[in-house]
């Protein structure tokens, strides 16, 4: 087998922090070779490789139209094309009927990206049309730093502007006047902590907030009512929002209730039975959240009356508004249910098909709308855009995205398992497999299975549908997700019981539903693979050094894996917004914690399983660095023979290759290396 790079190891806590180094030629050396050592490790696999991007591609209609969505005299979709990397956007007249029929003989090229990428790295960030529809304002990334340059364009004309403005973070919010453009810049941690108010036609901008607190990141929004614009500054555990007329937007920003310590909150502006109204989802009773309304153009925290209550139970998630409805977003037993509460009718909850989902308002449409629009999937069942009667309650499956060739949903099983971790805690599991894998809820026997984890900033891994998936299910895998606490299913408890001083129990939980699945006889250890990015990276290398022996295979994207040193940096990116995750290891007590469990600091001589770690060179959240030094270490300590791999994307940022081909090599990549380490049923 070919020698894998050896980095040079200096004398200190931290031997490998010359890698941090990002332009020194003896770094970029070191990246090239691990990128050469990957491609000819794997070399026996690109046969498979290609065939998987084959099959993949193959699934995917190519060539395709968006389901268009109405605003005023037009329908906006997006369009794709066979060969193109990404979509194009575009606009047509609005039927007199009322249908979604696309003219295309009149039908108007609003953004090209795949003429702006040119080949190379591109991520539309905000894509802003004024309220009178007749220009563009849009940002675009093009390294996947995220770091953002503004545009206007006129769409009558074409004429294109580009916003003389450095370091922004590619949010645009238009005013009432079609000519007041709001946008934020970065500072050098590259926190959005200052908003401009920007005139067209003028060379500068008039600074209109700037937040110093460098826990907190600002955003700025309209309101579902098209009336408000909502400044919203928020923390890790605390928020504070500012509004302003939309239609005045030379006034002040108006605060709503000052911030204060533990109390997060979230405001909209709308009708509630037929009056203009706020609806505010606060936390100040209860961890799970409620609701409260407040009517009056900048309604205080005094004038806040309970709408809906907290319940112990039931985590209220976020709402929507438009003019005849609010709609609750709330999570019971681990799954996603949206409440509806109609003009003049008792409130009802959507009805849906699978015991295990994903759902969620897509589209409010316009504000004026009788319908919105619900996306829905499940582990063996495609996204689905379905529209929703808000005063009948019923649904219409508008489009399902399609899946090319053969595929039948009901050829898959999805099921929901519990695993019980050490404590008592119960752990929920989403798992899909072929039927014929199964013996009713049981599995005939073990099988090759890929557990995949997250479990950080209280986010829930709800089911998804894969059309590249199918590639391992078809080859007789089995793929499940484990719901560990320091996500968000289980309400704001389960999100905090798995953070801070509670941060083990992430990994223990995730140790739980692995031994779980292999003691129910889904899988064997040997047959097992991990993975999981970003937070769920640092997930993925604390479990591997606390129980090794457990799986055959991980990989890890873009992880956080030097969690300690990166917390003890606050110049880098995000890090001081973060103490409020894992701890400000300037504290004694939080230092001993996060080192305590620390993938980068706890490596040690013992026998890993096949490891596959991926890092963007332009990543501003977890730095290209992390997923090197960790990988170094593995190698110069493990005492096992599995590969130990590393993949330095040089044209991506966090969120890894922009164009949809080169993201489905990518996949076909780490599918190959699962199937050639771990997943070998049926591999051809």
């Amino acid at each position: 087998m070919p020698n894998a790079p050896i980095a040079r190891r200096e004398a200190g806590s931290d031997p490998y922090r010359w890698l941090e180094d990002r332009d020194a030629a003896e770094v970029l050396a070191h990246l090239q070779a691990e990128n050469a050592h990957l491609e000819a490790q794997l070399a026996d696999q690109a046969d498979l490789r290609e065939r998987l991007f084959q099959e993949i591609k193959g699934r995917i209609r190519e060539t395709d139209l968006s389901l268009p969505s109405p605003w005023g005299a037009y329908l906006y979709y997006q369009r794709t094309t066979a060969g193109d990397e990404y979509p194009r956007h575009y606009r047509c007249p609005r039927p007199a009927d009322g249908s979604l029929q696309v003219d295309d003989a009149r039908e108007e090229l609003l953004l090209d990206p795949n003429q702006l990428a040119d080949g190379g790295f591109l991520s539309v960030g905000s894509l802003a049309i004024s309220p009178d529809q007749r220009l563009l304002a849009y940002s675009l990334d093009s390294s996947g730093d995220e770091i953002y340059r503004l545009f206007v364009k006129d769409l009558a004309s074409g004429e294109l502007t580009a916003l003389p403005f450095d370091n922004c973070d590619g949010s645009l919010t238009w005013a009432n006047d079609n000519r007041t453009l709001f946008f934020a810049e970065l500072d050098d941690t590259h926190r959005p902590h200052t908003l401009y108010r920007h005139r067209l036609g003028d060379t500068s901008a008039e600074t209109v907030f700037v937040e110093p607190d460098g826990r907190f990141f600002l955003h700025c929004f309209r309101s579902s009512s098209e009336r408000q614009l909502i400044l919203e500054l928020g923390s890790k555990t605390t928020t504070e929002a500012w509004v302003l007329n939309a239609d005045a937007p030379d006034g002040r920003f108006t605060c709503l209730a000052p911030r204060e310590e533990g109390h997060e909150y979230e405001v909209d502006h709308g009708r509630v039975e037929g009056e203009w109204a706020w609806l505010i989802r606060s936390n100040q009773s209860g961890i799970n959240f409620a609701l409260y309304q407040a009517s009056g153009s900048t309604p205080t925290r005094a004038e806040w009356r309970e709408l809906v209550g907290h319940d112990p139970q039931v985590m209220l998630d976020g709402f929507s508004m438009n003019a005849v409805a609010y709609v609750l977003s709330l999570r019971e037993g681990g799954l996603p249910v949206l409440q509806v509460h109609a003009q003049g009718l008792a409130p009802y909850r959507v009805q849906l098909p699978d015991a295990a989902y994903s759902l969620y308002v897509s589209d409010t449409l316009e504000f004026d709308s009788p319908a919105i629009r619900l996306r829905y999937e499940a582990l063996n069942r495609p996204a689905q855009v379905r529209q929703l009667d808000l005063a009948s309650g019923e649904q219409r499956i508008l489009k399902q995205t399609p899946v090319e060739g053969p595929f039948d949903a009901d050829a898959y099983v999805s099921q929901r398992l519990w695993a019980r971790a050490a404590d008592g805690a119960r752990i929920p599991i989403s798992l899909v497999a072929r039927r014929d894998l199964l013996d009713g809820e049981r599995p005939r026997a073990p099988a090759p299975l890929y557990l995949y984890g997250y479990g950080a900033y209280g986010s829930c891994l709800d089911p998804w549908f894969s059309h590249a998936r199918l590639s391992l299910l078809e080859r007789g895998c089995i793929f499940a997700i484990a719901h560990v606490r320091g996500g968000g299913e289980l309400g704001e408890a389960w999100y905090r019981a798995g953070k801070l001083e509670h941060k083990q129990n992430s990994f223990d939980d995730f140790i739980a539903c692995a031994e779980h699945l292999v003691a129910e006889g889904y899988t064997r250890p040997e047959r097992l693979a991990i993975s999981g990015g970003s937070a769920g990276g640092l997930l993925i290398g604390a479990v591997l050094n606390q129980r090794p022996e457990l799986f055959a295979a991980a990989i890890a994207e873009v992880p956080f894996v030097d969690v300690l040193n990166t917390m003890q940096n606050p110049d880098l990116p995000l890090t001081v917004t973060e103490y409020d995750e894992w701890g400000d290891p300037g504290e004694p007590e939080a230092y001993a914690r996060i080192q305590a469990y620390a993938p980068y600091e706890n490596v040690k001589a013992q026998a890993y399983p096949a490891i596959l770690a991926i890092a963007g060179y332009h990543d501003s959240r977890v730095q290209y660095w992390e997923a090197a030094k960790w990988v170094a270490k593995v190698r110069a300590l493990g005492t096992g023979d599995r590969p130990v791999l590393l993949k330095v994307d040089f044209d991506a940022g966090h969120g890894g290759m922009s164009g949809r081909y080169q993201a489905l090599r990518d996949v076909a990549l780490e599918y190959a290396f699962l199937l050639g380490t771990a997943l070998r049923a049926d591999a051809d």
